[in-house]
């Protein structure tokens, strides 16, 4: 029978400070989801202004109005679907006895 060998470990430096740097220069997912949120604001913010746009007659048209409200709308339910499964898996590791 055919033994499995491990890698050698000793090129590999454990303790380096990139390993605690996040890729992309994020601070981490605290971050992300603080940007998250943000453009989701951003987003709904767009919507109402052109949905104002169109109530007021300042010749924005009702189409551009639609598309923006529902990028608002499926952006909010991604995020709060994001949340959802968040909060699932927090209370899986509060279940989980150690």
């Amino acid at each position: 029978m055919n033994s499995i060998q491990g890698l050698p470990l000793s090129n590999i430096d454990i303790t380096s400070s990139n390993a605690t740097q996040p890729a992309g220069g994020k601070d981490g997912f605290g971050e992300i989801l603080r940007d998250a949120v943000s453009q989701i604001d951003q987003a709904q913010g767009t919507a109402q202004t052109k949905i104002n746009e169109v109530i007021q007659g300042n010749g924005s048209d009702l189409h551009s109005a639609m598309i923006a409200v529902e990028k608002a709308d499926l952006s909010f339910q991604l995020m709060l679907q994001v949340r959802n499964k968040i909060v699932a898996a927090y209370q899986e590791v509060a279940r989980m006895n150690f």
